[in-house]
């Protein structure tokens, strides 16, 4: 198995193992930094040449980072691959959708553990993203340092003594980070209380959004929090500000999910071991019902409903369970949606089983 074999069909990755800090809760906390090279203009106004160029630039820059990690960096070009592969790798949260719609001179350079790539001419000419499971932004802030203090020892970066770092999009504009975290809400998705946190964000400098639906539909109880500008402030405070948010969803989560336990707990345990059940023996299962299950998975094994289960298997359930990640790995992207269906259901029975094994060994 080759590299880019490896990347596609590696089930597990080591910014989603149910570990960290209030894991109940936050799933992962993510860092990314925009930059750009001086001398060429941002992708969205570059020609191909100039996208050529940015590209090559990255690529004799990368042993630096390398070295800064101590990790090699697996290289993959956008157009030598399918847009099946770069819908697994967008699923992984590896690139983004600009990457997956508009691969001409645009790379993704992934460690093996999954938790560190460096996209090249997406909005920006470098975007440096680093994972990390739980609540925990200091140590990918500090990683993402690590690799752009790297580049930056190669590169000409775009930074104006007032302005700061140069991006193209203007809320960037400043530190160029973009803080994250990946939240299971459950509880306050049953209790109906978590549009008052989306509407509430935007005061605080913040954007909560679902990471799967709309804000009417959030299958699988999954939300990203991020911070919304950069300008004008340091990354610590920004850092500190999103930390302060997220504790006190975590705070409210843990109340609500106390209030189901409480005044709920037989039609909670119900939804929870008809989940299980569900998941270890259906033969046909759609994506969107994978997510709402694995939701009550997840929430019956942090409320202790559930014994015999490893939570990891959790993050496996998720990465595997997408129809892109199917596809990929039966080597067919014309599956028809039973056929996918069934492979999934497939997949999901092995994984449990897997993590059932585990326990009892």
């Amino acid at each position: 198995m080759n590299e880019l074999d490896t990347l596609l069909q590696a089930s597990k990755v080591a910014w989603l193992t149910a570990e960290g800090d209030d894991s109940d809760v936050v799933l992962a906390s993510r860092i990314r930094l925009a930059r750009n090279l001086r001398q060429l203009p941002f992708p969205n106004r570059a020609d191909l040449a100039q996208l050529q160029k940015a590209d090559e630039s990255l690529q004799g820059a990368m042993p630096a980072v390398e070295t800064a990690l101590g990790e090699h960096m697996t290289r993959v070009d956008m157009e030598s691959i399918s847009g099946l592969q770069r819908e697994v790798l967008r699923d992984k949260q590896l690139i983004s959708d600009n990457l997956l719609k508009n691969p001409q001179h645009r790379t993704v350079y992934c460690n093996d553990s999954q938790n560190v790539s460096v996209m090249v001419n997406e909005d920006d000419h470098i975007r440096i993203q680093c994972l990390t499971p739980g609540l925990n932004l200091e140590t990918p802030l500090q990683k993402a340092f690590a690799v752009d203090d790297a580049l930056e020892g190669q590169l000409d970066i775009a930074f104006d003594e007032k302005m700061g770092y140069l991006t193209a999009c203007p809320t960037n504009m400043g530190t160029g980070l973009r803080a994250s975290v990946l939240l299971h809400l459950p509880g306050m998705v049953y209790t109906r209380n978590v549009s008052s946190i989306i509407n509430i964000s935007p005061q605080l400098g913040l954007a909560v959004r679902p990471l799967f639906g709309d804000e009417k539909e959030q299958p699988g109880c999954l939300f990203q929090i991020a911070n919304q500008l950069t300008l004008g402030y340091s990354e610590q405070e920004l850092i500190d500000n999103l930390r302060g948010a997220v504790t006190e969803i975590v705070a409210h989560e843990r109340r609500a999910r106390k209030a189901l336990a409480l005044y709920m707990k037989e039609r909670l345990e119900d939804e929870v071991w008809r989940a299980v059940g569900t998941l270890s023996y259906a033969r046909l299962l759609s994506e969107k019902e994978l997510l709402e299950l694995a939701s009550r998975l997840r929430l019956g094994l942090d409320l202790k409903l559930i014994r015999g289960i490893a939570p990891e298997c959790y993050g496996e359930v998720l990465i595997s369970g997408r129809s892109s990640f199917l596809q990929n790995l039966a080597e067919n992207e014309n599956l028809t949606k039973p056929e996918i269906d069934r492979l999934r259901a497939q997949h999901v029975r092995k994984i449990l089983e897997r993590y059932r094994l585990r326990l009892e060994e």
